[in-house]
């Protein structure tokens, strides 16, 4: 493949790639339908299954069974939990838009569902006579269809905090948009070295190109504030801002109950599944079997339907990070964890980008006017010595200089008084810590006159004194 210049890669441009993308010539419409079923089927029993492993795990992590009475082992204990959601009362607040309200759950529930139309579960396989990738489609934009499908799904959010009329769902709704909005830009970021390293936004190329090394190992860097961002975009714990039980209750579906409620809950965890396995097609291989096992007679094991296997092993993995971040960590300060992505995030994310793409245009290397000739990904250990350093030294910047400004702003900040009058306003105000109250004035009265006194740490000074003669 040819590229005009490694300029190319800072101006967005991608070179053209040599893997292949899945070739669904022979699919036809209704194969693609029952595709899609079983997609739609999979993601239902994945989120039956993830909602019962989330309270045995975090069970166990704090000592207690976790659901164990419905079915074996208490499997059956999520129907149960959605039987009960479709027997509750459906109520409307009397203040609320109806038809927005109506419609913000569904576009929260079905957008989540969408983005799975480009991930691919596996290699070619022949199904009823034709031979087809186990994915549903693919488009050579395909990553951004997901983030696209993402921002849209943020609309569910906001309309239900707003058209609830309630004063906690709209701040609950505003809060949580705001911070998923926030978080998709480092996200996207973050994906850009992996646009980079293989020259296209295909899953079905990236999933190709990772056939000799998963960009885990060369991306790591993207890897972790993936990671951190996809967290935070799924609004899960320690990110779960939006639904601080001491501030805001329920967030923005406080008013919602029933089914209508269940429709939220079903796309926080479809979202789920959506970065995992979107973290899984760019990082880990996609489908491709781990290279200890893919050595095995020939490569049996990763082909064909064997994928599905792989595939979801690596996302499970995912699901189990999510589990355990819940179980182990509290929930962080609003105002911290925004400031951590626009002022740390995103600068270090797009320095990356940079030094990624200046190191890949290094490693192409110049051949004749300007063109350069790209064979086989290979990584030596030179290009990760560099990337390592670049991504240390510019978190150690960032780091340092986020350090010296909150110095500075604690240092210009005016000390509260070491005592205060709690009725000086007019009402009662608690002291804050390191503060103590001043004892309030008292009249005193003897004989024929009148003292006005002051109590002040225990002692008694008189002010003014009448004789009422």
């Amino acid at each position: 493949m040819t590229l005009s210049s490694a300029a190319y890669g800072l101006l967005g441009a991608l070179p053209a790639t040599d893997n292949p993308s899945a070739d669904f010539s022979d699919t036809p419409w209704w194969v693609a339908l029952i595709k899609a079923l079983v997609i739609f089927v999979y993601l239902l029993i994945s989120t039956l299954l993830v909602i019962w492993f989330e309270r045995r795990i975090i069970g166990r992590m704090q000592q207690r069974p976790g659901p164990n009475r419905n079915g074996p082992f208490g499997l059956l204990q999520t129907l149960a939990d959605g039987a009960k959601l479709m027997l509750k009362e459906d109520i409307t607040p009397a203040k609320a838009d109806k038809i927005i309200y109506l419609l913000a759950p569904l576009i929260a529930g079905t957008m989540a569902f969408v983005s799975f139309a480009i991930i691919p579960f596996g290699g070619e396989v022949w199904m009823f006579g034709h031979r087809t990738p186990l994915q549903l489609t693919d488009v050579p934009v395909a990553v951004l269809l997901v983030l696209a499908v993402a921002s849209v799904g943020v609309y569910g959010i906001i309309l239900a905090g707003w058209s609830s009329g309630s004063t906690y769902p709209l701040l609950g709704g505003l809060r949580s948009t705001a911070q998923v909005i926030s978080y998709e830009i480092a996200m996207g970021l973050s994906l850009v070295a992996i646009f980079l390293f293989s020259g296209s936004m295909s899953t079905s190329q990236i999933v190709a190109a990772q056939s000799s090394l998963w960009y885990i190992l060369p991306a790591f860097f993207s890897f972790a504030v993936y990671v951190i961002t996809m967290v935070g975009e799924t609004n899960r714990l320690p990110f779960d801002l939006a639904e601080g039980e001491g501030e805001l209750t329920g967030g923005f579906h406080t008013e919602y109950s029933s089914m209508r409620f269940a429709m939220f809950f079903l796309g926080e965890y479809i979202n789920m599944f959506t970065v995992a396995a979107l973290a899984t097609t760019m990082f880990l291989g996609g489908w491709q079997a781990p290279p200890f096992i893919a050595a095995i007679n020939n490569g049996m094991f990763n082909h064909g339907w064997w994928g599905i296997l792989w595939f979801t092993i690596k996302m499970w993995i995912f699901i189990f990070g999510f589990v355990w971040l819940r179980g182990s960590l509290p929930r962080t300060r609003y105002d911290q964890f925004m400031r951590f992505g626009w002022k740390f995030l995103i600068p270090i994310t797009l320095a990356w980008v940079v030094a990624v793409a200046f190191i890949r245009g290094a490693q192409l290397g110049f051949l004749g006017e300007g063109t350069v000739t790209v064979g086989p990904l290979g990584f030596n250990t030179s290009t990760l010595v560099i990337v390592a350093v670049v991504a240390v030294i510019a978190l150690a910047v960032a780091w340092v200089w986020d350090g010296r400004r909150e110095a500075r702003l604690a240092a210009e900040q005016v000390s509260p008084p070491e005592e205060i009058d709690p009725f000086a306003g007019g009402h009662p105000v608690p002291p804050l810590p390191g503060q103590r109250l001043r004892e309030p004035s008292v009249a005193l009265t003897a004989g024929g006159s009148s003292g006005e006194s002051v109590v002040s740490g225990g002692t008694v000074t008189a002010v003014k004194e009448e004789d009422h003669g």
